[in-house]
């Protein structure tokens, strides 16, 4: 199912920057683990790679009732936390964090040509609300400008003003990824509407930043609460109600939800276990997740998203030959914890 021709407006040029920032992506992904296991270009400091149920709320009004989200029903779920920085560094620096879903048992055919028949379904989402950029020329030249001098830098941010704001307050210090707000920036479709997700922890005890946080104190956060208690959160869609308030091709401009309020489609469980194991961390690596793991109704909308498409997949692919893993989307848990 394609979207209304309405909804997206490609540049002219923008297969072009797709690629050059694909290449500058790579380059950089080597440059950042020369001598060692090649990792993801973003997102690479996995706090925890957690098992997890997603239940679709029963009665959905007709306009939510779409694809995914058409009957009730539940499904097992892979969620994987991390640090956006390119490089590993101490989780008390600021930094957005991220929250990456991967449903299985989806039935019907994909988004995606290489994997069409995967039983997975992928949500990807951060803590902020809004992308850095607005489009992949401008996301292209500030990582250019990232791995270049000081001078360049410095030019980029003093004269993209939006895009040094809208980097400023997404970089954050936070007490536990499972007590975080989590948005996905870029559009979806939900049929032939565009809309945008949130995950929204259920309220309840809060954690606070310990006095003297160890390197990887956000991993020790989940750690203690899962084994003591589950985590809940609601997983929401804010349905756009206009082009000009609410672009599609300009995430980096926030849909107010003054204007139309999020709204819960399904609860994220994410019950009691043990996940730092070996065996879990290895597969929270070896996993990929991609906004084109979907089904059409779910299309990702918006040049970001288009991008993603190729890079995401580039990305992977040579980061899984670069280490001598296989790369395939699981079936179930392979045999980890249960549901119960």
């Amino acid at each position: 199912m394609d979207s209304e021709p309405k909804l997206e407006r490609i540049p002219p040029d923008e297969s072009e920057r797709i690629a050059a920032l694909g290449q500058r992506l790579k380059e950089k992904v080597i440059r950042d683990n020369a001598g060692g296991p090649i990792r993801r270009d973003a997102h690479p400091k996995m706090h925890g790679l957690v098992t997890a149920e997603f239940i679709i709320e029963p009665d959905l009004p007709g306009e939510l009732a779409v694809g995914l989200f058409r009957e009730p029903g539940r499904f097992p779920a892979w969620i994987r936390f991390s640090n956006q920085d390119g490089k590993l560094k101490p989780d008390i620096r600021r930094d957005i964090r991220g929250m990456a879903i991967k449903l299985m048992g989806v039935p019907g055919e994909k988004l995606l040509p290489t994997e069409e028949n995967a039983p997975t379904h992928d949500f990807l989402t951060i803590s902020t609300d809004v992308f850095v950029t607005r489009d992949v020329a401008e996301f292209d030249d500030l990582v250019k400008v990232l791995t270049g001098n000081l001078v360049a830098q410095l030019f980029f941010f003093l004269t993209h003003w939006r895009v040094t704001w809208n980097l400023i307050q997404s970089m954050s210090k936070f007490a536990n990824p499972l007590q975080i707000r989590y948005f996905s920036t870029t559009p979806y479709l939900l049929g032939t509407r565009a809309v945008k997700y949130s995950v929204i922890p259920h309220p309840g005890p809060t954690d606070t930043i310990p006095a003297k946080p160890g390197e990887n104190y956000l991993r020790e956060a989940m750690t203690r609460q899962l084994d003591r208690e589950e985590a809940l959160f609601d997983f929401c869609v804010q349905v756009q109600k206009g082009p000009e308030e609410m672009p599609v091709e300009d995430p980096g401009k926030r849909w107010d939800e003054s204007l139309s309020p999020f709204l819960k489609v399904a609860t994220i469980r994410i019950p009691r276990q043990t996940f730092s194991t070996p065996v879990r961390d290895k597969l929270g690596e070896n996993l990929s997740f991609t906004p084109w793991h979907a089904l059409p109704e779910h299309r990702p909308l918006g040049g970001i998203n288009r991008g993603r498409k190729i890079i995401y997949d580039m990305i992977s692919a040579f980061r899984h030959r670069e280490n001598e893993q296989p790369r395939r989307e699981p079936a179930g848990f392979d045999g980890e914890d249960s549901m119960d």
